[in-house]
């Protein structure tokens, strides 16, 4: 397995910026990462969902953990293996939030991903954070 992951603090209430990460629909309205997105179903383990990033193949991922308002991991298929995506929340006060995201990469596709996509992927992940908290504002503004 190889992985990698980014974190950063962001400003927000945890309820707000839980309601927008879990908030699968609404992704592309908000995430710069992602194009089109969908979860079909409650967001609970087992739950399938399908989304297309921007520059990357579209593809489903399955809930597979998910701990309300502390973290939430989803589980893609890759070429001979998986990718896995952990998703932290960890309020630390004052109204801010340490948020994180580890990709695991399984199976021999990890060298080929380190290679060619990890460095897009982690500025990405900073890109995101931003959008997530400034998402969550516009969301606590709005009463929900």
């Amino acid at each position: 397995m190889y992985s990698f992951g980014e974190e950063m603090v962001i400003e927000g209430d945890i309820e707000a910026v839980w309601q927008a990460a879990t908030d699968v629909a609404s992704w592309p309205s908000w995430d710069p990462h992602e194009q089109k997105a969908r979860l079909d179903g409650p967001f609970t383990p087992g739950t399938k969902g399908w989304n297309k990033p921007r520059g990357a193949p579209a593809g489903t991922f399955t809930l597979v953990d998910v701990d309300p308002r502390r973290m939430w991991s989803a589980r893609a298929g890759i070429p001979f293996g998986s990718l896995r995506g952990v998703n932290r929340y960890e309020p630390l006060g004052d109204g801010r939030v340490r948020v994180s995201k580890v990709f695991e990469v399984h199976g021999p596709f990890g060298p080929i991903f380190r290679l060619i996509w990890e460095k897009a992927v982690r500025s990405d992940m900073r890109l995101t954070f931003e959008a997530l908290q400034a998402e969550a504002r516009r969301r606590a503004a709005a009463g929900g």
